[in-house]
């Protein structure tokens, strides 16, 4: 028998069947609809959310996760997640939330500890992942789903979609934002870990990734605020170890070459993280 914790009701209603659409409520061993279609929770405590026979796209691996989990939680980004704290209670208090390919939970966590009246679902085509969201906070609910396909979320039903260093899926977005709800994105500034650029080989930030973010948003959803932040990070060799090995650098650079890289780095580093929350609303055409 599974020791999950139980499935917040009004993190429940944000949801909906993959297969009709159809409103999903709680069962003993999982979600079911009104037309019948069931969704087991695995024993970890997350549920997938998917159409018979479609598979979502591959996500981070096991060990990504481990070591996505390991950097969170020694509070490295703590202030990315309070920034992004901020960015989503601005305005009328938000009680229904999303987090787009969220991860492990962590920083729907953070926001959640900081709106009591709120609860959330995090959302991630990774498995290993939504293990660890299922039990990243007691008002959130873990799905396995593919986010490039029409989400299991009801229509207009949260007040604020979340999406830090993930894919975005424009119309979809819009699509489950109520009609006074947000979205806010955090993607990474040209100079984010621009000190470990050149001595690990890691991706360039885009510099035109700005414009593309709003290309790929409009017509369905409109830019309201922009803020940047930015901090400097004193990091041993294991925790930079660990910030690569957790985000897309961890698909194009092996874990040992990473390693003898840092060898030859002195210690700590200092590191500079710097991003932008971008908030956006859905067009004010939706309603004609």
């Amino acid at each position: 028998m599974s020791s999950a914790p139980p499935l917040d009701p009004r993190a429940v209603e944000i949801l909906a069947c993959p297969v009709c659409g159809g409103e999903l409520s709680v069962e003993a061993t999982g979600l079911r609809c009104s037309a019948g279609h069931r969704f087991d929770r695995a024993r970890q405590g997350h549920v997938t959310l998917l159409p018979p026979g479609h598979r979502p796209p591959s996500g981070d691996s096991a060990e990504m996760v481990a070591d996505r989990v390991g950097f969170l939680a020694a509070g490295h980004y703590a202030g990315v997640t309070g920034a992004l704290a901020d960015a989503v209670a601005d305005g009328p208090a938000p009680t229904s939330l999303l987090d787009l390919g969220g991860g492990t939970g962590h920083h729907l966590a953070g926001v959640l500890d900081l709106l009591p009246a709120a609860a959330g679902v995090v959302l991630d085509s990774s498995p290993y992942a939504a293990r660890r969201a299922a039990r990243a906070h007691p008002r959130a609910v873990a799905v396995v789903a593919d986010t490039w396909a029409r989400l299991p979320i009801a229509d207009l039903a949260v007040d604020r979609v979340l999406v830090v260093f993930a894919p975005r899926n424009g119309p979809e977005i819009a699509r489950v934002l109520g009609d006074d709800g947000r979205l806010v994105v955090v993607t990474p500034a040209e100079d984010h870990l621009g000190e470990l650029v050149g001595p690990l080989g890691l991706l360039r930030v885009d510099p035109h990734k700005a414009a593309r973010l709003a290309a790929t948003l409009e017509p369905h959803l409109e830019p309201v605020t922009t803020a940047v932040h930015r901090e400097r990070l004193r990091l041993d060799r294991a925790a930079v170890a660990t910030l690569v090995g957790m985000g897309p650098h961890a698909r194009h650079l092996a874990r040992d070459d990473v390693r003898t890289s840092l060898d030859a780095l002195p210690e700590p580093l200092d590191v500079t993280v710097s991003v932008r929350i971008s908030t956006y609303r859905t067009v004010s055409t939706r309603s004609t």
